[in-house]
């Protein structure tokens, strides 16, 4: 699959719509939704990240992509991959993803980042996948582990994008292509 989109079981990761821009804004401007982060987004930030987004779809067919439920077609969030950013201290493509709070607790979150993990390994042909979160942010880490995903604390680092304070701390959890079994249960 390109970057038309992935479907799963119950959910549609696909290309962003302008009738997301919406609910995007509104779950970066969420407090809860964005606890882990430095802090909120303002509209223009909101939206600036989804054309970021977008482009990159366009450009090379994958990377973060728009959830919603299929049987209904209500945004619910993001997931996707996308390559480790320079400056940290470990290379490669990232899963990530981050849901409005009506959507958290029905499995939706493993449901999607499962999808994009098997994209990685099955389209993209990636060796390994990792995912990224505060050391803090324990709901995420029960996502990764889920996943397959194992965390080694030696891999564990002060993200230079983030101020000093509780969120710094982050931790890096893996799946290598010969380990995701685990991946598609």
């Amino acid at each position: 699959m390109s970057g038309s989109g992935i479907r799963t079981d119950r959910l549609a990761l696909r290309e962003w719509r302008a009738c997301d821009l919406e609910p995007w804004a509104a779950m970066n401007a969420d407090p809860l939704v964005r606890e882990y982060f430095p802090g909120t987004l303002t509209r223009e930030q909101s939206d600036a990240s989804v054309a970021g987004f977008q482009a990159d779809l366009e450009r090379r067919g994958w990377g973060w992509w728009a959830v919603e439920v299929a049987a209904t077609g209500e945004f619910i969030g993001f997931t996707g991959l996308d390559p480790v950013e320079d400056g940290m201290p470990f290379d490669g493509v990232e899963a990530g993803w981050r849901l409005a709070r009506p959507a958290w607790g029905h499995g939706y979150a493993t449901e999607a980042a499962r999808a994009v993990v098997s994209f990685g390994f099955e389209e993209l042909g990636l060796a390994e996948v990792l995912a990224v979160t505060a050391a803090t942010n324990l709901r995420s880490q029960a996502v990764m582990r889920r996943l397959g995903m194992t965390r080694d604390p030696a891999d564990d680092f002060d993200d230079p994008d983030v101020p000093e304070g509780p969120l710094r701390r982050s931790v890096v959890y893996r799946i290598g292509a010969g380990e995701r079994g685990s991946a598609d249960r």
